[in-house]
């Protein structure tokens, strides 16, 4: 960018013109890289423990030494916590949008870190539920403001097995939360253990919060806000890092954008957007994320008391099957994530959807009629996730690849928010089914979760977007783009003519 180009600082109605996106897209792989995946994905890790830790202690909650729930009541815990996502996911979504990525992944990693610590001090059923409320609260902001500058900062050649990687780290934080959980329990009193559990999450987290402060804020946030100058400021000291590993840069290709400066997009003028130019994309994006959100939540907090209620595994050690489980779900976006780049979206989307659907209807078929034990349904859930959970990191990735740049943020918060509110009630139905201690009831809902998930593979099929090694600002140009606003214009005149 020239200096003429670049000296805009003021608001709405000024242009620039930058080739920022594709100066950051040509950047080879560096450790700077390296660095912004484990400040921001991290969050995964956090979100796996602080769910299966949950799910983890559901039977133990319910020993007459610690809060005494119900079966029910210990799978509400998920339920609360979701609520919360929820809601965080819409509050900071917007909060990320008007006032950057940067601000809001130090808050809400803030607040996630303090209601954890709150958790572990919980005396009752109401205090425990509320401070699940809120730590999940800080957990939804984070997947707009991390989704969004992810994407941002990340090559577009590797975009996709770098999301799928950093999502699938959601099974790393499961892992860590099965092992300790069997430790705890097992090391000290059943309302200790647990207790000690949630504040080596908040530990965790302190320790992000000093490694965030390398990660910038997003230079393609900075062009909209009239923040130019900082946005080439940005760019200039992250080339100047990856320098230090790869001497000579390739040269950007593609044109250059022409931008004009604005302020925040509300939640009303982002759907109006998609309605009007995308009302595809939102049935995809809608599909992808509840259906992904139904099957996780009821199979993740209700996975144990399954295995404790129909395969009487101890309530202290069933957390360890969650382990090979996580591990399907790890390898699934490690092993196939490079072909979501090399294939392409729709083919491997709508395929690992579809499969893992076939392996949860042959899961149900097996445990209604009584063919499985604790670690048999365990490989079979392994084997199911293993492709689900290619689908479901997908899901995170499309929605934030699909709408424009102004709206990134925005849009991750509301079709997460739409996704994971429906379910919502998930957790505590599928609780309520375990606790009747009927295989035809449970059966059902398994065969749900493969409906589910095969309605989402074919809506990818009909509706995705090829999104594979394409710069952002191509797969949805930005609502700012002066060539783009006038190209809908002529668009629109052409069409009334």
């Amino acid at each position: 960018m020239s200096e003429s180009q670049i000296g805009v600082t003021g608001g709405t109605g000024d242009t620039v013109k930058t080739d920022i996106p594709n100066r950051l897209d040509r950047l080879p792989w560096s450790r700077w890289h390296w660095t912004v995946v484990i400040a921001l994905g991290i969050t995964w890790i956090l979100d796996g423990l602080e769910v299966t830790l949950v799910g983890s202690v559901a039977a133990a909650l319910t020993n007459k030494g610690t809060l005494h729930f119900t079966t029910s009541q210990a799978t509400a815990a998920g339920s609360f916590y979701l609520a919360g996502a929820v809601a965080g996911a819409l509050f900071f979504g917007y909060l990320t949008d008007r006032f950057g990525r940067k601000k809001l992944f130090m808050i809400t990693l803030g607040i996630y870190l303090v209601f954890t610590v709150a958790t572990a001090l919980s005396w009752g059923f109401w205090s425990f539920m509320a401070f699940r409320f809120l730590a999940g609260s800080g957990i939804g902001g984070e997947y707009s403001a991390i989704n969004s500058a992810i994407d941002e900062l990340v090559p577009a050649r590797v975009r996709g097995r770098v999301a799928l990687a950093i999502n699938s780290s959601w099974w790393l934080g499961t892992a860590l939360a099965a092992g300790l959980t069997v430790v705890l329990l097992n090391s000290f009193s059943a309302n200790v253990g647990w207790r000690i559990g949630f504040g080596l999450g908040a530990i965790l987290a302190v320790a992000v919060l000093a490694v965030r402060r390398r990660v910038p804020e997003s230079p393609r946030w900075l062009l909209t806000h009239g923040r130019a100058n900082e946005a080439e400021d940005v760019v200039h000291d992250i080339e100047e890092q990856v320098r230090k590993t790869h001497p000579d840069l390739p040269e950007p290709e593609g044109d250059e954008l022409e931008i004009e400066q604005r302020e925040s997009i509300g939640f009303i003028a982002i759907a109006k957007h998609v309605l009007e130019e995308y009302p595809g994309r939102g049935v995809l994006g809608f599909a992808l994320m509840a259906s992904q959100a139904v099957l996780y939540n009821a199979t993740l907090f209700g996975a144990t008391s399954i295995l404790t209620t129909f395969f009487h595994a101890s309530s202290s050690n069933a957390p360890l099957y969650l382990i090979p489980f996580a591990a399907g779900n790890l390898l699934g976006p490690w092993l196939l994530g490079p072909l979501f780049d090399s294939i392409g979206r729709k083919a491997m989307i709508s395929t690992t959807y579809l499969a893992s659907a076939l392996v949860l209807f042959g899961t149900a078929w097996a445990f209604d009629a009584k063919l499985l034990s604790a670690t048999t349904l365990t490989v079979c859930w392994s084997v199911c996730f293993f492709f689900a959970s290619c689908g479901a990191s997908a899901a995170y990735l499309t929605v934030s690849e699909i709408f424009p740049m102004e709206t990134r943020a925005m849009a991750i918060a509301l079709f997460y928010a739409c996704g994971t509110g429906v379910a919502i009630a998930a957790p505590w139905t599928f609780g309520k089914l375990i606790q009747t201690g009927s295989y035809g009831k449970v059966t059902i809902a398994f065969v749900i979760g493969g409906v589910i998930m095969a309605i989402g593979g074919v809506v990818e099929i009909f509706l995705g977007v090829e999104a594979a090694r394409r710069p952002l600002e191509a797969v949805a140009k930005p609502i700012n783009a002066v060539r783009g606003r006038v190209g809908r214009r002529r668009e629109a005149a052409a069409t009334a003519r």
